[in-house]
């Protein structure tokens, strides 16, 4: 089949709709708009710019910035131009930096919004041209606005190939150095036009842009989902104000984190406690008084689609979504397969399952569960790296995820575990920690875990306490955890039940190395940490540890 790419789809509404607003930028708490013919009139300019350089056929093309509206006229730009994107992660170290962007060949690098620079401004080698974005000026970089002054727009609609390199996304590294995932136009055009059309996307949605636009789900959900569906895109200036965004913003489609879903329950704990919001939500006439009141202070009052996805989601959080009346809809994909993978629709929601299979995406379980996908939107490979390429497809040209699954009689997809994360305790049986730790997090008291085990007697909980449960009484918060610990052990066979739960003194982030840039644990890098403890803690009488 022939799909609209990208930069058709730019033509299509600078041409249909060119007075509608796109994109909608807050500076300083005031929004900055730009409607489809702006957008279009920035891509062209900047796009003729790029081309003034004369860099070879498909040189690389950085984006280093937080979500702002020139980050997307940026990927339009180097479209147009003819060149291909090469997205990097606004929070990512100063060394993970230089990798990626030597490792890619990067020849020019927008730079943008970002809270740091300073720190990671080292790892920018010398030799890269730098163009900084407008309203986030590097004084050091020529400025767009300086660029684009006086330049004249291409004026012909410029036509890329299906199969045509678009972009290189490098994955997060959980399980190691990033890799540079290979992408074309055509991946991107079989991707959204499937997904939307599922989902009812249209020139009448909303989007409100937040989480990192150099990941494949917010990459294909915002950016891509926007432009092929002529809708307009919200934006968030900061933490400081990002609930006062996204009221304003008001979406018709919201994409979360599990992490950021605990965040917001929370939040709306501290306004009204869990007993009193049980006793509202069991009057009938009040309950849904309280519940649009909640919908209407997070900005969720609008939304016909809101998702979760890029980390498992407690089911019992979800729950406690779905009874204030926002349910949830739980999402499966990887940057290998351009986020199209499988996707639980509104009105079939089935706990602890992430959906069906998208339309003509063909899923099965290997031998030992693996999840394989196969369809016309995966990955074309690592870039330079061929044997890497070779090792993620099987012999049929699946793509092996590294998850393990299950598939039930509906066809619904439960995910259990990643492969390679299963260890092997001391007695010789094997464990999936990842279905341990999403019990665990269905605690109020615990924040992060990681699960823990290989050669030992039993499985080790290394938490982070929750923002609440730090507030809280030692003593009190030591039964709290036993009886949690307790309840999630009468679940389990024997050999998986947790011995311990030990509490860490610091939060795992970003900054330290514990986390991804999509908040997902570095297992590895955790259990290098802590394991020359693990056989002291194994050994001691106490249930709950404190390091």
């Amino acid at each position: 089949m022939q799909y609209f790419l990208p930069l058709e789809k730019l033509y299509h509404w600078e041409k249909n709709t060119p007075n509608n607003i796109y994109l909608h930028q807050p500076i300083n708490g005031i929004y900055q708009e730009y409607s489809w013919l702006q957008v279009g009139i920035e891509v062209r300019k900047m796009a003729a710019y790029l081309a003034s350089l004369q860099l070879p056929k498909e040189s690389k093309i950085g984006i280093l910035s937080k979500n702002c509206a020139h980050w997307i006229i940026a990927d339009l730009a180097i479209m147009m131009a003819g060149y291909v994107s090469v997205p990097l992660y606004p929070n990512l170290s100063a060394d993970s930096i230089n990798q990626i962007l030597l490792h890619s060949d990067t020849k020019v690098l927008f730079v943008g919004k970002l809270d740091h620079f300073e720190a990671i401004k080292p790892g920018i080698p010398s030799n890269i041209r730098c163009i900084s974005f407008p309203y986030y000026e590097h004084k050091e970089y020529d400025n767009w606005k300086d660029l684009v002054k006086t330049i004249e727009p291409i004026k012909e609609n410029i036509q890329r190939k299906p199969n045509d390199l678009a972009t290189i996304i490098y994955t997060s590294g959980t399980t190691g150095t990033p890799k540079g995932v290979m992408h074309n136009f055509y991946s991107f055009g079989f991707a959204c036009t499937h997904a939307l059309q599922l989902a009812g996307v249209g020139p009448e949605s909303s989007f409100f842009s937040y989480l990192p636009l150099s990941h494949i789900a917010e990459r294909l959900l915002v950016e891509m989902g926007s432009i092929y569906s002529g809708g307009t895109v919200f934006f968030a200036e900061s933490m400081e104000t990002f609930s006062k965004n996204l009221r304003q913003a008001k979406p018709t489609i919201f994409l979360a984190v599990p992490r950021i879903w605990a965040k917001f329950q929370e939040e709306i704990l501290k306004k009204i406690p869990q007993k009193k919001l049980s006793i509202l939500l069991n009057i009938p006439l009040v309950s849904s008084i309280v519940k649009n009141k909640i919908k209407k202070n997070l900005g969720l009052h609008k939304a016909k689609n809101i998702f979760t996805g890029a980390a498992p989601m407690p089911v019992s959080l979800m729950q406690w979504f779905q009874k204030i009346g926002i349910p949830i809809q739980e999402a499966y994909a990887m940057t290998e397969n351009c986020c199209y993978s499988h996707v639980t629709l509104n009105n079939q929601i089935k706990m602890g399952y992430v959906g069906k299979a998208l339309p003509l995406c063909e899923v099965k379980l290997s031998e030992t569960k693996e999840i394989l996908i196969k369809h016309e939107a995966l990955t074309i490979g690592y870039y330079k790296d061929e044997e890497q390429t070779k090792q993620i497809f099987n012999h049929e040209g699946y793509f092996k995820t590294g998850d393990r699954g299950e598939i039930d009689s509906e066809g619904f997809l439960k995910i259990t575990g990643r492969v390679k994360e299963i260890f092997k305790s001391s007695k010789g049986k094997y464990i999936a920690p990842s279905p341990i730790e999403l019990k665990l997090l269905s605690s109020t008291t615990i924040e992060q875990v990681c699960v823990v085990g290989e050669g030992m007697p039993q499985p080790l909980a290394l938490v982070v306490l929750s923002a609440w449960a730090k507030k809280q009484n030692t003593n009190e918060l030591e039964l709290l955890l036993e009886a949690t610990k307790q309840s999630i052990n009468n679940t389990m066979d024997q050999h998986e039940a947790v011995q311990k739960i030990i509490v860490v003194k610091d939060d795992w982030t970003m900054d330290n190395g514990f986390l991804t840039p999509t908040l997902k644990i570095k297992r590895a890098i955790i259990e290098k940490q802590y394991s020359a403890y693990f056989e002291k803690w194994s050994s001691q009488k106490e249930s709950i540890i404190w390091e």
